[in-house]
């Protein structure tokens, strides 16, 4: 097996998730090894019953870590699985924003998120694992009317076309379907090419 960086963008209820889940399932086949990355904290009740209902998705085979800021080192360590599914970008950076938005300039901020975002990509590119990141596609959205929500808005839109440049594969859910997109521009951009 090749290893392979993947990720797959969609909006809330997109079916992102499942698909993702699906995939890593598929990735090392049957004897696969799939180290689960969870990033949400369950901040209220809401949240908690969230959390359960994916951890409840997941086959009981895979293991899980919850780390809510440090995805860098968990990905650093992984030697004993074959994929790695991280879930999700969207809720790191909610995360990294709580933690250290009162205490960074928007500027720092967006450069401490795109940094430890390199991290992640130097450690997963270290690695022999196969990485399947899922984040939420922000960019399709009403602005938020708020300061921070436009900073994570931004930040996020940033954060996933840094891992898009250096995907191999990436997809979009929508409506519980998912579109190739690498593919697609490829043949786009064919397409449009000069004979």
């Amino acid at each position: 097996m090749t290893k392979q960086l993947i990720l797959v963008l969609g909006g809330a209820r997109s079916g992102k998730s499942a698909f993702a889940q699906r995939l890593a399932s598929a990735e090392g086949g049957p004897t696969s090894r799939v180290l689960f990355i969870a990033t949400a904290e369950a901040r209220d009740p809401e949240m908690a019953a969230r959390i359960r209902c994916h951890r409840d998705a997941r086959p009981e085979s895979w293991t899980t870590i919850e780390e809510p800021f440090d995805l860098a080192s968990v990905v650093g360590g992984v030697n004993d699985h074959d994929v790695v599914l991280v879930d999700c970008l969207g809720l790191w950076v909610s995360n990294l924003l709580l933690r250290d938005g009162e205490r960074m300039s928007e500027v720092d901020l967006e450069s401490a998120v795109l940094r430890a975002t390199q991290e992640l990509l130097d450690c997963y590119q270290k690695g022999r694992a196969t990485l399947i990141v899922v984040t939420n596609e922000v960019g399709m959205g009403l602005v938020p009317p708020y300061p921070l929500g436009r900073q994570f808005q931004d930040i996020l839109g940033r954060v996933n076309q840094l891992v898009a440049s250096r995907a191999d594969r990436a997809y979009l859910a929508i409506a519980g379907l998912a579109l190739e997109l690498k593919t697609l521009a490829s043949k786009l951009r064919n397409k449009d090419d000069p004979p």
